[in-house]
């Protein structure tokens, strides 16, 4: 296990050293305490990296080979599986009653709300599970109407973002069931004097198009992991560091993505699970 742990830390912080890592960093001890099969398969790849000291160069070329196509083969036979029970994405994006029902949501958006929703992917499950109260959603972003049209600001990295810079995605793309299980739209009950200050706040960060943070610093104000950017744009547009909780673990602050709606300024418009 703690060879797993070590390693699965280097992963997260690819450019880190060991030693550098807090070892009760809240991702850590998730991936250090990871029961599920699909969670290896994001950490093998640096045990092999790790051991390829002690294994005859021949060798190393060949167990890639051999993992890659396991882990395609055991990729595939997921979503064969999916998708045949029902629940698999390419019926959900299919489903006619899903994209009814987010069109219908998509009319309620204004500005400043606030737009979650529950992703289909490895790294979506992770980040539900660092919720303490309510494990449905894995990321959330901001509205602003522009135009008739709402469109969401949101911090991601990964695959999805190569730049990890802050986004600005149409809400249709946003909750797109083609890449979602479901989403929620929760609404802030905001003073008078901060639901217009909030717009502004956005654009300007959007302005300088923060870098998505991996190390999940709250103190840091140049990358933000997208709760935190959500988090403080509220505070600043109120002026209110309570406005929203923050979620403290073993000495560690941060916002995770039920503290944005579990409380007492946040209530749900719409809530929708795809079928």
């Amino acid at each position: 296990m703690n060879e797993v742990f070590s390693l699965s830390a280097s992963w997260i912080y690819p450019d880190y050293r060991i030693s550098q890592i807090n070892p009760c960093h809240p991702i850590i001890r998730l991936i250090r305490d990871a029961d599920n099969f699909d969670a290896y398969f994001l950490i093998l790849p640096r045990v092999i990296q790790r051991q390829k000291r002690f294994l005859p160069r021949w060798l190393l070329p060949i167990g890639l080979v051999l993992m890659a196509t396991f882990i395609i083969a055991w990729s595939l036979y997921k979503d064969h599986r999916v998708s045949s029970a029902g629940t698999g994405v390419p019926v959900l994006a299919a489903n006619a009653w899903n994209l009814h029902k987010r069109d219908s949501c998509l009319r309620l958006l204004q500005t400043g709300d606030l737009l979650l929703r529950t992703g289909n992917d490895m790294t979506s499950r992770i980040f539900r599970e660092l919720n303490q109260f309510d494990k449905t959603y894995s990321h959330g972003g901001l509205v602003v109407v522009e135009g008739g049209y709402p469109f969401v600001y949101h911090s991601i990295g990964g695959e999805d973002n190569p730049d990890e810079r802050l986004r600005r995605d149409s809400a249709d793309f946003f909750m797109s069931p083609g890449n979602n299980l479901g989403f929620a739209i929760a609404r802030y009950r905001f003073p008078d004097s901060a639901a217009g200050n909030l717009e502004t706040v956005i654009r300007d960060y959007y302005s300088r198009r923060p870098l998505f943070d991996m190390d999940f610093n709250l103190e840091t104000d140049d990358r933000l992991y997208c709760s935190e950017f959500v988090y403080k744009a509220v505070i600043t547009a109120t002026g209110d560091t309570g406005f929203i909780p923050l979620t403290s673990m073993l000495g560690y602050r941060f916002v995770g993505i039920d503290n944005l709606f579990m409380n007492a300024n946040a209530f749900f418009v719409c809530e929708l699970k795809y079928k």
